[in-house]
């Protein structure tokens, strides 16, 4: 799949940072594209971008991955809206110096880190095999050395340490790329993840010290569009590998917890409860 034209891609996180660099990649080799965010306006600027960039379509579906309501809707629009969908790109994240609750109860982060693109993968997977060959693309991190995830705490009721938290999602993107690819082995979806490296974006947008650094070294920091190419990669080659974490274009080995298949069976069958899915 290195030429994209007559095929539907899905992006989440796509009003900055390194979602729309993967949307305007996207754009550039003719992909239509839905793109997904909380941000109006910014979607709007990004989808305009990515028209003039070559994409025959950009929608724009406004989402807060905190509500899971809201994600549950956003399936609804997109199964609606796109016959086909070739490309799920599960980039939407954040992270935050305290502990915040969701609308549903949930930590922030791992609710919006992992719940809310495990339901929104879940709720399109149908159609992603419909659509095969497809390929679902998750931005992870090596941050997930700094887990481990406590299956009995997956909200961080004991102890919030934010880079911990952050680490607990970016492991449990890791899991859930593992034991995804396994259950659609054989339909023609291929699932894998990538880290993007050290990133100038703004997912640390409510993190004074983190906004500091990041100042300080920026001139060592890679771009946004530099820390989407290994997603764009995924999203347009046809690699043979499944299931795989990813950096710099090559399959990079994982760490600690993202090694254990079990702890990955358990995490996705734990999230089916947490959203309400069988």
């Amino acid at each position: 799949m290195t030429q994209l034209t007559g095929k539907t891609c899905v992006v989440t996180g796509a009003s900055a940072g390194i979602g729309a660099s993967l949307a305007k990649g996207l754009a550039a080799q003719g992909a239509s594209l839905a793109l997904v965010a909380r941000d109006k306006d910014r979607l709007a600027e990004v989808a305009r971008e990515c028209e003039r960039l070559g994409a025959p379509e950009a929608r724009t579906y406004a989402c807060d991955f905190a509500s899971l309501e809201q994600v549950r809707e956003l399936a609804d629009r997109l199964l609606e809206d796109l016959p086909r969908i070739d490309v799920l790109a599960n980039n939407a994240g954040l992270t935050l110096t305290h502990r915040q609750e969701t609308v549903d109860g949930h930590e922030k982060t791992f609710a919006v880190n992992h719940l809310a693109p495990y339901l929104l993968t879940r709720l399109l997977l149908d159609r992603l095999v419909a659509s095969a060959p497809a390929r679902v693309v998750v931005t992870a991190s090596d941050a997930h050395e700094f887990g481990p995830i406590d299956p009995d705490d997956y909200m961080s009721t004991k102890a919030y340490k934010p880079l911990k938290v952050y680490g607990r999602s970016k492991l449990a993107n890791i899991l859930f790329t593992t034991e995804l690819s396994q259950r659609l082995a054989g339909t023609g979806v291929t699932v894998n993840c990538f880290h993007p490296g050290f990133v100038s974006t703004s997912i640390g947008r409510d993190h004074p010290i983190g906004v500091l650094v990041l100042k300080v070294l920026r001139p060592f920091i890679k771009s946004p569009q530099q820390g989407a190419d290994t997603g764009l990669f995924l999203a347009t080659t046809d690699v043979p590998e499944n299931g795989k974490y990813f950096v710099k274009r090559r399959v990079h080995a994982v760490k600690n917890d993202a090694q254990d298949p079990k702890l990955a069976q358990r995490l996705w069958e734990d999230s089916g409860e947490l959203v309400g899915l069988d």
